[in-house]
Order: structure tokens, then C-alpha cells, then sequence
């Protein structure tokens, strides 16, 4: 498994950037790694949804949880990737610190490449926290 973890401090609400992170519809915008969004189900706080990920347009299956102004936990079910994206929110000094925990692993025969695609993963994670930060301090 590769673990990736980045941080940001925000200088905006909690309730500010949890209104950009937990708007999953809207997650290309700002994770350039997802292309496309196709929602399949919502039930009892669990949204199933089948999204296309940048490399080679691969499909993967998701369950996303939203747990209210603290974290967005994202499962990946079925396809290329395997593991888990956590997205946690703290308040810290007046500002918002956003925290970004992936545990994944590619599945099948690519898991031989899942060392090797762990860079990209942390950069693409780092910008997307740098739009999500540009977004909430507008």
C-alpha cells in the first residue's frame, strides 16, 4: 500500500472550506487526477458513484461518506485503485487546516506500479489543496 499525506493552513471558516470539500459533484474541479462523476446511488448518508480517473480513463467504483464539517472519506470499491482518500478538517488558529490521507494500492497486475505512481498522487493532492485554499480564501 502507499500512503500519501499532505496538509494546507486555509485563512477561511471551517464552515467555508467544508462547503468546497464536501460538494463531491464538484470534485474535478479542484482534483484534476478525477475527470468525470457519474452518482449511482444515496442512501442513508452514503453516496455510491462510479467516477473516470486521469490515468488511461480508467473507471472506479466509490462509496463517499461526509461527516459533517469534519472529514470526507472516500472508498474506493472497485477498479484500478484500492484503498481509501480521507480528507480531514481542523480548526488551528483562527484558520483551517486540511489534511489529506490516501492508503491505496493499484489493483491486480498494476499493483507493481503503485511505488511508482505515489509522486504523482502527492503532487496532484497538492494542487488540489492549493485550488481548494485559492477557492476558500477568494
Amino acid at each position: 500500500m502507499a500512503v500519501i499525506e499532505t496538509s494546507i493552513q486555509i485563512n477561511a471558516s471551517k464552515d467555508k472550506v467544508w462547503d468546497i470539500v464536501s460538494d463531491i459533484d464538484n470534485e474535478p474541479k479542484f482534483w484534476k487526477g478525477t475527470k468525470e462523476i457519474r452518482n449511482i446511488s444515496k442512501e442513508m448518508g452514503i453516496f455510491k458513484r462510479e467516477i473516470t480517473i486521469a490515468f488511461r480513463d480508467q473507471k472506479c467504483l466509490q462509496e463517499v461518506r461526509l461527516h459533517p464539517k469534519e472529514r470526507v472519506e472516500t472508498i474506493f470499491t472497485k477498479g484500478i485503485i484500492e484503498g481509501t482518500k480521507i480528507i480531514n478538517l481542523s480548526h488551528q488558529d483562527g484558520k483551517t487546516r486540511l489534511d489529506t490521507i490516501w492508503d491505496i494500492k493499484l489493483s491486480g497486475m498494476m499493483s507493481m506500479f503503485t511505488g511508482m505512481i505515489k509522486n504523482h498522487i502527492k503532487s496532484g493532492t497538492e494542487q488540489a489543496l492549493q485550488n481548494i485554499k485559492e477557492e476558500a480564501e477568494r
